[in-house]
């Protein structure tokens, strides 16, 4: 824990934007590394240096402040992605994060959502481009990679831009329909950051490690913690466990950030029980409910660690509510450090009292993020400073969460309402069951009933799985479709595609 200023000494503002805080960095502790992905790494002077560069390069090549720069990068890239993040910034223009994973048409479309001037992209690879101006994409973008960029600096210096000036746009995942660009200032990205180095988070260790991809809420918030904490950011280029607990045991890894698949694929691996995890004293989950047995088995996996559940969106960061899992309490993701920013309603947005189930909002401490353009959804999204989560949720007497379901995965079957995370929950509590998921399907009588796609670990056959489910659940919470399969579909950044799964279903049935 950090110590407060001594009397009479104020702590240093905070840093009007994340270039002000790399330049702070770099002057203080140039030669510091600050990120390391695979053979790669990158000091806080280098950063500086290069990112000043293609800020130049970038103004010379004619964009200004506002224009929008897409930064198509894979995860082996991070490196070469935080340099072209931060001179995009620099810039005073607009960064698009974009994984470059992306299918191409989902990427063409994207491009031209954004009005993007450019896409800066790794070396040898070329991004999907219009092929030309027409009445949707009046001017099409030229690309380049950041070396090339950096090569066409002019000299002189650039002002900082402006904390209230449009910094990102960042897209949902849209695994429920097309993707939404949501837009930050350089406030809103920048809050919660520091200038006082006796303050920076994750003093506890060297390092800290994930394996999130560009162009995720969930990355870019490894981004801001590079620039931001004491420890050095280890970015895995590609999540495997065996991999990622060797760099846990390799770098004596103090804080581990990870989404729910990566922690089931971890807890499942032999080769990854074989490393040392007692350097870890974090474990963060993020971008998905965390199931209550996979968190009580990461308790025991890291036992001198707290497992923490981190909930926000990308929609609502910096907004953020930190919740600590209390293995004694498994049927809670955490209780909250502070209830101020969480609230839970009823429809007509009047606040609950404890145990009463509604919608759950958070208050973002700075200015909110909005949609870009007119999607039709700000409205109900976004009131003042309060975000929608789109979750359903409870706070019972002692102040603990518990999230009952995404509002639109709840299933009303007949005269009941399912939620499809308990089912999850009852069926990871099978030993052989190694991942799971539960969504609606429709009945000519009931409306929907609950179906659930399996993936099992070793011999597993229905009639046992339903027999051990007999007892967790009631029922009508009961899967009435039950199918099991070697993997579950899901996007990058970890979440599980359950329009594909209902797809899956009907082609069974068809057969």
């Amino acid at each position: 824990m950090t110590a407060p200023p001594p009397p009479g000494r104020r702590s240093p503002a905070p840093p009007p934007s994340l270039p002000a805080l790399l330049s702070h960095r770099a002057a203080t502790a140039p030669d510091r590394v600050a990120l390391i992905c695979g053979p790669h790494s990158l000091s806080f002077g280098t950063w500086r240096a290069r990112s000043d560069a293609l800020a130049a390069g970038l103004r010379a090549r004619g964009l200004v402040p506002g224009d929008r720069v897409v930064l198509r990068y894979g995860s082996g890239d991070w490196t070469e992605y935080a340099v072209a993040y931060c001179g995009v910034l620099r810039a005073g223009c607009v960064a698009v994060p974009m994984s470059d994973r992306q299918a191409p048409a989902a990427a063409a479309r994207l491009l031209a959502d954004s009005g993007a001037k450019a896409v800066l992209h790794r070396a040898g690879v070329r991004p999907p481009l219009p092929s030309g101006a027409d009445d949707a994409y009046p001017a099409a973008p030229w690309s380049g990679t950041a070396q090339e960029v950096e090569a066409a600096a002019a000299p002189g210096p650039l002002p900082f831009p402006d904390p209230g000036a449009l910094a990102q746009i960042l897209y949902t995942s849209g695994t429920t329909g097309t993707p939404k660009g949501v837009a930050a200032t350089h406030a809103n990205l920048v809050h919660g950051c520091t200038l006082d180095e006796r303050r920076r988070p994750l003093r506890h260790s060297a390092h800290f490690l994930h394996a999130f991809p560009v162009g995720t809420n969930a990355g870019q918030t490894m981004l801001v913690n590079t620039l931001d904490a004491a420890a050095a950011g280890i970015a895995a280029p590609q999540f495997t466990p065996a991999r990622f607990a060797r760099l846990i045991e390799e770098h004596a890894v103090g804080s581990v950030f990870l989404v729910p698949a990566m922690a089931i694929e971890l807890l499942g691996s032999e080769a990854a029980r074989r490393r040392s995890t007692a350097s870890v004293r974090l474990v963060g989950s993020t971008a998905a409910a965390l199931p209550q047995p996979v968190a009580v088995g990461l308790s025991r996996a890291f036992p001198q660690a707290q497992v923490v559940n981190y909930y926000t969106s990308t929609e609502a960061a910096p907004a953020q509510i930190t919740l600590l899992f209390d293995p004694d309490r498994p049927q809670s993701p955490g209780r909250p450090a502070s209830l101020r920013d969480l609230r839970i309603t009823d429809p007509e947005g009047r606040s609950l009292a404890p145990g009463e189930p509604g919608e759950v909002w958070l208050r973002s401490p700075v200015s909110p993020r909005t949609y870009h353009g007119d999607t039709g959804a700000a409205a109900e999204v976004f009131q003042g400073r309060w975000v929608r989560m789109g979750d359903l949720g409870r706070l019972d007497e002692e102040g603990f969460l518990h999230l009952l379901d995404r509002e639109r995965d709840v299933v009303k079957s007949g005269a009941h309402k399912v939620s499809t995370l308990q089912v999850e929950d009852a069926l990871h509590a099978h030993p052989a069951v190694a991942d799971a998921a539960a969504f609606g399907v429709p009945h000519p009588v009931l409306g929907s009933v609950v179906a659930a796609v399996v993936v099992p670990r070793g011999e597993l056959t229905a009639p046992a799985l339903r027999t051990f489910l007999l007892d967790r659940l009631a029922a009508h919470e009961l899967p009435a479709r039950l199918l099991f399969r070697p993997s579950l579909p899901r996007n990058e950044g970890g979440k599980i595609l359950k329009r594909e799964l209902r797809l899956l279903l009907d082609d069974e049935a068809l057969r």
